[in-house]
């Protein structure tokens, strides 16, 4: 079954002293067997420290992580479950990629790998988290 993995996991790995980055690691070579993906979200997230697109694709290709269209049906369920969040108190401060990241998941009915299950569990209950 394909993963969808966070770019905190993948961040981890790459970035010099996090205290996640064994854990991180250990994650992503536990689930080599499956297809890992990241989506335009992810891959966003990822160009923040990069400096080239080449830079980056070569990231995914040394993780062998596969880029991944969100599908429609994802991009719907993002604008009600941010609308939810914004109807709780939720600030516009708060970027949305990880409501593309659960919607995405949850339209394809694959997990999550991610350090950060918070805001996963509570709008996406029915998406399974790989998480420390």
């Amino acid at each position: 079954m394909p993963i969808l993995v966070d770019s905190n996991v993948i961040l981890d790995v790459v970035g010099g002293d996090s205290p996640w980055k064994k854990w991180s690691s250990l994650a992503l070579e536990q689930n080599a067997d499956q297809d890992l993906l990241v989506n335009a979200m992810i891959y966003a997230e990822l160009c923040g420290n990069a400096k080239s697109v080449d830079e980056v694709d070569g990231l995914l290709m040394r993780l062998n992580l596969l880029l991944s269209e969100i599908p429609r049906a994802a991009l719907f369920l993002v604008s009600k479950v941010h609308l939810a969040y914004r109807r709780r108190g939720g600030t516009r401060s708060t970027g949305l990629p990880d409501f593309f990241i659960g919607a995405h998941a949850q339209a394809l009915g694959i997990p999550i790998l991610t350090r950060d299950k918070a805001r996963y569990q509570t709008y996406f209950p029915d998406v399974s988290l790989i998480c420390p």
